[in-house]
Parts: structure tokens; C-alpha cells; sequence
């Protein structure tokens, strides 16, 4: 030992004590997988986009992607595969499916054939152009006009043809009001090819108008058929189809735009499709005659018919093996994206966090349940967009990128079995259950015991649940407050808005959120018991808060029904005794505190669990 370290120690172990001393109370959380950080790189070139993958013949993951030197729309953009054979830790060098040199091959969609053959279908700018006319600041994107091209590989991507082959695309009326006047044909595809009746679909978008708001003014959704593309081995013999009959495609029920178009085949012989839309809602159809017609518009919904929010984002729908599907958002929007506040710019923004549903087919239409947090950033600005859903032995993987980076993320099997029994659960969640009182326990004006809750970093966060029957929702009232003199701590009152509002304080700094105001679904009413859980979750550090199993959403008074509290924010314990409904017009029927934040999943369990008993008066 060298002679200096008992001297050292000496020195060190104080301040090592003082140091520990300082940290924040409260357990370490492991790392979050829903941190899209925690996932693992897919190589790219600099720009990275629609990252798809099939699994090959000899197991292998092939990923496809549009990439180029530069961003999104910049010269030398075309598309390249790489290969996994671990799932997506690690990855081969790129493979130029077509290279950089060339012109702009961009949205490439990959297929696998029954016998093997991998094809990879795209936007190809055959005739070079180099600019559109009358789309202003626009013009020099050439990526979304051309010939829909594919190319294939027998030997599982390694290579891929010599040759290119086009689809033949028939001209419509959409297409001779574009800025070429038809003579030239705007589209692109995201939607990855399915399998249905032994043909192949997938869907894509013509454009009619190139502009300003949004680059694209004008959208409609089609979708393409092989019909003889799982046994026809001569690339130049197969037959393609475009959808629907008529040459008008499938439109938004009121916003000019319908794009980014993607589908499923139902286990009752159905397609359902989901698109985005600047409405500020994800739509869906279904078509019961193999594509050749489809539903009206209409706006996806949950189960319980409350519209689904969504921006002008990628809203991918899958299938999986099990028969029951998957349903990726963002979980805001409402007519409040046709204010000036939110901007004519902004209809492509907020995709951070990424929501999931799931999705049971019942009666010829899928219901989707109350969504989960699947993915997010910790920086708000950071967007993640245009999937893919890996299904790999019984283990689920996702793909996703920010058009600079691009990572696969394996999925929490528990979360999405939770979203597919969600309609069935009628549990209590016990695990982080700190803190429960029936209703002889929550008397007015009272004192309890206020558990000690984790600090708000590193993933920890906590729930609050309880049962409130209100004669009236003026401002003031208290459900309960830990809060000690400083004001560090948690509350729950009422605001001057008829909503509830939980505040967050350490002593210094604040953030508060609300329940959602006004009458739609999962907001407050009187005179009737209603179950009110706010779920603190400090990973993505969000409030949600879920009324009656209803996830607020914002209704039609706010873009969003979650919201952030400071990420500064780390230690919220107050005072050890909390007041309970020191100031109170109503009852508490129960309160229960979790020393985790729950899935909103569990909530709905514990809300259908505990119905029964406070109608019938036995709240404990």
C-alpha cells in the first residue's frame, strides 16, 4: 500500500460522507427502457428515416432506411440496408440498395416473399428533376415526385438486383391539379406491405398541391395491391393494382390533408387503415371488399367513442401474431391546432412522448383501450417518428428514429398484455401500495400519516387515487395538503377552473397541473362518486391525472390532457402529517398513495375493482 493512502483516506471520508449526506432521499431507479437513450443505434449516414425491418430467411434482422449526408430533403438522400443478427444490438455496414451518387431514392418500405425474396419498394426521382415549380422556398425538395421503383435480393439483402422495375401508376384527376399539372406524379409511402388473402397491400399517398402551410397542401391515401407477387418469381411479370377503384382516395373528414396512410388485415376478412390528418385527430377506415372501397372518413376513437387527438404525425396501426393490434400516437391535438396560437407551422411538432393502445376486435371494429407511455426523451423538442413493430420469439421490438439517429428498443410484454386485457381487468394493484384509507378513515379535517415518496429523478414518481363524491367544485377546496411551511411538498385542491390541481414544490420551485375542465369524458361532476387517480411519473416527468378510467386528454379545452412539471424538481416530501379535507364541500370515499407511479392500466383495474363496492356503500 502506498504510504500517502491512510493520509488520504483521512482527508476524503468526510467530504465522501457530506457528499452522500447531500443526495436527495429516496431509492435509486433503474434505468428506464422507455427513454429512447437506453435503445441501441441503428448506423445511418447522418440522416436516418422509416427504419423497417423484416426478419430474413436465415434469421437475420434487414433493416431498410432512406439516409443521406445531409438532412431531409437534401441532395444524395437514398435508401440502404443493414443487418442484425442479434436483434438489433449490433449492425453490419450499410448496403447501398441504391447508392448516393444516383438520383433521389427516398421512403423505402421492405416485403418479404412467402419463398423468401426480399423486396424493397420507393420514391425514385427517375427523370432527375432538380425543382418544383410554384412551391416557393420548397421548389429544391425533389424526394416525394417520380416513379414508384423496387428492387429485390435472393441471398437475404446482402445484394440486390442489377435491374430496377417501376410500378405503372395511372394518372387522376388529383394528380393533373399538382404543380406539374400530371405530367409528373407527387407521392410516397410509409406504410410497411402486409399480407391479405394472398395478395400484398400496402398504403401511400398522392400529392396534389406542393406549398405553404406544411410543404405538402393537398394529400389523399391509396394503397397499392401485388396480386401475384408471393409466387410470381419474374420481378417483370408482376401485377399491380392501385386502391381504391375510383380514382378519388381516401380523404380527412375536414382538413385538406389525408397522408401517411397504413393498414392491417382484421381476423374477420376486414382491412382497417389509420392516417394522419391536420384535423387534430388520427383517422381510421375499414373497407369489407379487399380494398376496392372504404368506410367515410371518420376519426379513430377509444373504446368509449372519445376521438382519438393526434398531430400531423405517422399513427402506425400492427397486427400481431396473436390476432389483437397495436396502435402508435401522440395523444394530443383537438380543434386547438386550428388556433393562431399553435401556428401554421406547428402541425408536425410535439411528438415526444409516443403513446401506445391496444387494440381487440370485437363486433367487425377494433376498440382500442386507454393508452400507456411507451417511449420518450427527456428533452421536449426531441421527435421520434416513423416506426416498425418486431415480433421476434415471443418478444416484441420497436424501431424509431429522429431523422438523426435512429434506435430498436424491446418492449415491456407486461405493458402491452395490460393494454390487450385492459377491458377485462377488475384488480387492485398492490405492489407500491404505501398508504390506504377507507372512508371511516378519512374523516374532514383530519390528520393522516404521510408516507415518505421517492424523489422525481432516475424514473421514481408516486400516485395519488382516491373516491370524491362533491356537492360543488368551487376554488379553494382541499382534498389533502403535505406541504410544510416552506411549501415543499404535494397538494391536491380545487382550482378557480372547476378541475382539481396537484402541486409539486421542493421549497424553491413549483409546478402544478389540472384535471381536465369542462364536460367530456374524465372530467369532474357533482353529486356523484367519481374515482380520481394523478399519476406522477418521473421518468418522462409528466402529471396525468384519470378520471373514472379515463386518461384526461384535454377535451375540447385543451391541446393536451398531460402535462410537464420542472425537471428540476427532485424532492418533494413535506411535512410527515397531511392535512385531509381541512376546507371540503363532499365526501372522500377512499384515498390510496403508491410510492410508484402506476400504468394507467392498473388504474382502470383499481377503478373497476372498487365500483361496485362505493355504490353499494362499502368503501373499505
Amino acid at each position: 500500500m502506498n504510504r500517502y493512502t491512510p493520509v488520504c483516506l483521512a482527508l476524503l471520508l468526510p467530504l465522501l460522507f457530506l457528499a452522500v449526506m447531500a443526495q436527495p432521499p429516496g431509492p435509486v431507479q433503474p434505468t428506464d427502457p422507455r427513454n429512447i437513450k437506453n435503445g441501441s443505434v441503428i448506423p445511418d449516414e447522418g440522416y436516418s428515416d422509416q427504419p423497417y425491418v423484416v426478419i430474413t430467411n436465415d434469421g437475420a434482422w434487414l433493416c431498410v432506411m432512406t439516409t443521406g449526408s445531409g438532412v431531409e430533403g437534401e441532395g444524395g438522400q437514398h435508401i440502404i440496408a443493414v443487418i442484425s443478427r442479434d436483434k438489433g444490438r449490433t449492425w453490419s455496414a450499410p448496403i447501398d440498395i441504391e447508392p448516393a451518387t444516383g438520383f433521389e431514392a427516398s421512403w423505402v418500405v421492405p416485403f418479404k416473399t412467402a419463398y423468401g425474396r426480399l423486396y424493397a419498394f420507393y420514391t425514385y426521382n427517375k427523370a432527375n428533376i432538380r425543382e418544383v415549380p410554384n412551391a416557393a422556398s420548397f421548389g429544391k425538395r425533389v424526394d416525394t415526385l417520380g416513379v414508384y421503383a423496387y428492387r429485390y435480393s435472393d441471398d437475404h439483402g446482402r445484394t440486390w438486383s442489377k435491374d430496377r422495375y417501376e410500378i405503372p401508376m395511372h394518372v387522376t384527376e388529383a394528380d393533373r391539379d399538382n404543380n406539374f399539372r400530371g405530367e409528373t406524379l407527387f407521392f410516397w409511402g410509409v406504410s410497411k406491405p402486409i399480407v391479405h388473402k394472398g395478395a400484398v397491400y400496402w398504403g401511400w399517398n398522392r400529392v396534389t398541391r406542393w406549398g405553404w402551410p406544411g410543404v405538402l397542401v393537398r394529400s389523399q391515401g391509396h394503397f397499392m395491391r401485388g396480386e401475384n407477387i408471393e409466387t410470381e418469381r419474374d420481378p417483370r411479370r408482376l401485377r399491380w393494382k392501385i386502391l381504391p377503384e375510383s380514382d378519388e382516395g381516401v380523404r380527412a373528414p375536414k382538413g385538406p390533408i389525408a397522408e401517411e396512410i397504413n393498414l392491417v388485415s382484421m381476423n374477420d376478412g376486414s382491412l382497417y387503415a389509420t392516417y394522419r390528418t391536420i384535423d387534430g385527430y388520427l383517422c381510421h377506415t375499414y373497407s369489407r371488399d379487399d380494398g376496392r372501397t372504404w368506410t367515410a372518413p371518420a376519426y379513430a376513437t377509444f373504446a368509449n367513442g372519445r376521438p382519438i387527438k393526434h398531430p400531423r404525425a405517422y399513427a402506425p396501426v400492427w397486427k400481431v401474431s396473436s390476432g389483437r393490434y397495436l396502435l402508435w400516437f401522440h395523444n394530443h391535438g383537438g380543434e386547438q391546432v386550428h388556433t393562431d396560437e399553435w401556428g401554421r407551422g406547428s402541425y408536425y411538432q410535439s411528438r415526444n412522448p409516443v403513446w401506445i393502445s391496444g387494440g381487440v376486435e370485437r363486433h367487425g371494429r377494433i376498440e382500442w383501450s386507454e393508452p400507456e407511455i411507451l417511449l420518450y426523451d427527456d428533452d421536449p423538442k426531441v421527435r421520434m417518428s416513423y416506426p416498425d413493430l418486431i415480433e421476434d420469439g415471443g418478444r416484441f421490438f420497436i424501431t424509431e428514429t429522429q431523422k438523426s439517429i435512429a434506435r430498436t428498443h424491446e418492449l415491456d410484454g407486461s405493458l402491452l398484455e395490460g393494454l390487450w386485457r385492459q377491458a377485462e381487468l377488475r384488480g387492485l394493484a398492490t405492489r407500491g401500495l404505501v398508504r390506504q384509507l377507507g372512508k371511516g378513515e378519512t374523516k374532514a379535517n383530519s390528520a393522516i400519516e404521510m408516507p415518505r415518496l421517492p424523489v422525481l429523478n432516475s424514473g421514481g414518481g408516486f400516485t395519488i387515487e382516491t373516491w370524491l363524491k362533491m356537492k360543488e367544485l368551487s376554488p379553494g377546496q382541499v382534498i389533502f395538503d403535505a406541504r410544510d411551511t416552506s411549501g415543499k411538498g404535494v397538494a391536491l385542491t380545487f382550482s378557480d377552473r372547476f378541475t382539481l390541481r396537484l402541486t409539486l414544490s421542493d421549497g424553491q420551485r413549483s409546478s402544478t397541473w389540472e384535471s381536465d375542465p369542462g364536460t367530456s369524458p374524465g372530467s369532474l361532476r357533482v353529486n356523484t362518486w367519481q374515482h380520481v387517480a394523478v399519476i406522477v411519473d418521473g421518468g418522462p416527468k409528466l402529471v396525468m391525472f384519470v378520471v373514472d378510467g379515463v386518461l384526461n386528454d384535454g377535451g375540447a379545452a385543451r391541446q393536451y390532457g398531460w402535462g410537464r412539471y420542472d425537471a428540476a424538481l427532485i424532492d418533494v416530501n413535506g411535512r410527515r402529517e397531511a392535512l385531509l379535507a381541512p376546507a371540503l364541500w363532499g365526501e372522500i370515499g377512499a384515498l390510496r398513495i403508491y410510492d410508484r407511479p402506476l400504468r394507467v392500466t392498473e388504474v382502470v383495474g383499481n377503478f373497476r375493482h372498487d365500483s361496485p363496492r362505493i355504490k353499494a356503500g362499502r368503501q373499505h
